[in-house]
């Protein structure tokens, strides 16, 4: 049309953004917005909406709520294409808030919006809000839906109560191969591997041929449950007996599941013998497994082909030189840190949430910024007294710094979750299950602490770290502490 100097139209410019939408070019979607603004057709509805739903999609959320705002009445595909751009680009609590301003309006959401609501609320992790949204599914006319519920089950599994999710998939009347690998992953991730090797017999009994997502969620919960052996059964029968060639994530979680056993020999055999080329995952899963097992020289071989395929990633840095303080080689642990600074890395912070009464509530390791900072403290020196009269040892292993057994132990005692489950003990009536969501992957110290204080406290406690949830109760906790 430019070539042979064809006037451009709305309709012809709508339709060219929603194809650079649809292929993610995003520096071709802003030349022709520029070609939208000269021509005066910024303000057409039909254009506001594919400029919101580009921007939007793109990550570029503060341009696409601009747009967003200029409608004085959105419909409902412009709020679809807020709702979902912000799901999709981490932005869950804005997804949240304007799901359930869209429903103030009373402005009637359809599948779509309900589906990206959904995934948000996946993402908060609140369960007082997964079971508002449930609630807000049973009175609508997505009661039934496939799609919804399946996503359902999801988000409920993310938000900790794998028991909601399997009552979704109960009350399901229609269940594709989709349905039941989602509640097998549920399982997966909350570590039930036997729930999830039932399950898929019940689903080879009902008929369903399962695909390879259904293997991905057994792997993952045999790999959270310590059963190798199963594992490795599953993953042999993908090709032999249903056809199904493993991906790459495949291949992942049984070098995870080797590399967790003790295997770890094994485990890089395997790598050797891969049909494709082990990517980041693989040579990180190993990686992680010599962090576990201590394993010096296969680790830092792990690392060195970590760091030529993801050269500026902190986090495979900080997987090595945890490697390395867990055997005392301090030495070898600023290298790393130096070699860090030298490329602009930083190693991400961590911090854990709690919800209290539907509010989630954030912490830091030390933080002494929270109003009620001294009671919290003072609630950990109790518990810290209470723990070593019951036996508790400290794991100063994991305190990973050049430092003394006591000022190890101090240290240890600030982490982020110890100061929400504190938080969590002082702030809720003594039945209450404390929910906790934390950004990094649990230290051994914290996972025995918190076996120590749900039964000292007579509490469930049920934290979500980087890569499961662990349910600690009576004084044990759902991983079998094998994670």
């Amino acid at each position: 049309m430019r070539r042979f100097d064809v006037k451009l139209d709305w309709i012809s410019l709508v339709s060219v953004l929603r194809a650079y939408t649809d292929v993610e070019d995003l520096k071709q979607g802003k030349a022709v917005h520029g070609s939208v603004v000269k021509l005066g057709l910024d303000l057409e509805p039909d254009m506001l909406i594919a400029l919101t739903a580009m921007y939007a999609k793109s990550g570029e959320v503060t341009v696409a709520k601009f747009l967003f705002n200029q409608m004085e009445i959105p419909d409902v595909i412009l709020w679809n294409a807020m709702i979902s751009g912000y799901a999709k680009n981490g932005y869950a609590d804005e997804a949240v808030e304007l799901f359930r301003t869209m429903i103030s309006k009373n402005i009637k959401p359809d599948s779509v919006s309900v589906r990206s609501a959904i995934v948000a609320y996946a993402q908060v992790g609140s369960l007082e809000l997964a079971r508002w949204m449930d609630d807000f599914i049973n009175r609508s006319e997505y009661k039934n839906d496939v799609f919804v519920n399946t996503a359902l089950i999801d988000m409920y599994a993310k938000c900790g109560s794998v028991t909601s999710a399997r009552s979704i998939f109960n009350r399901m009347l229609k269940k594709d191969v989709v349905v039941w690998s989602s509640m097998i992953v549920s399982y997966g991730l909350h570590g039930q591997g036997q729930d999830a090797i039932d399950l898929f017999q019940e689903m080879k009994l009902a008929g369903v041929k399962p695909n390879d997502v259904t293997f991905l969620g057994l792997l993952i919960a045999c790999n959270h449950s310590g059963l190798v052996q199963e594992g490795w059964e599953y993953f042999s029968c993908m090709r032999r007996d249903y056809g199904i060639e493993p991906r790459h994530q495949h291949y992942a979680c049984v070098v995870d599941l080797l590399g967790r056993g003790g295997y770890l020999d094994k485990a890089y055999e395997f790598i050797t013998k891969m049909p494709m080329e082990p990517g980041i995952t693989v040579w990180g899963a190993l990686l992680s497994a010599c962090k576990i097992h201590r394993r010096v020289t296969l680790g830092e071989y792990a690392a060195g082909r970590v760091f030529s395929l993801d050269p500026l990633n902190a986090g495979h840095y900080v997987q090595l030189s945890n490697l390395y303080a867990s055997v005392g080689m301090w030495s070898h642990v600023s290298k790393v840190r130096v070699l860090m600074k030298e490329k602009g890395l930083s190693k991400d912070l961590g911090y854990s949430l709690i919800e209290i009464n539907g509010k989630l509530q954030a912490f830091r390791v030390g933080d002494k910024s929270h109003p009620r900072s001294k009671e919290i403290y003072q609630e950990l020196e109790e518990l810290e007294r209470r723990m070593k009269e019951a036996g508790f040892v400290p794991n100063t292993d994991s305190a990973l710094h050049d430092l003394n057994n006591e000022d190890k132990e101090e240290n240890l005692c600030n982490h982020s979750e110890r100061l929400a489950i504190a938080f969590g003990l002082i702030s809720t009536p003594p039945d209450t299950t404390l929910r906790i969501i934390k950004n990094l992957r649990a230290c051994v110290n914290c996972h025995s602490a918190a076996k120590f204080i749900s039964k000292l406290a007579g509490r469930e406690i049920v934290v979500r770290d980087a890569n499961r949830f662990h349910h600690f109760k009576d004084g044990l906790c759902s991983c079998g502490d094998y994670w």
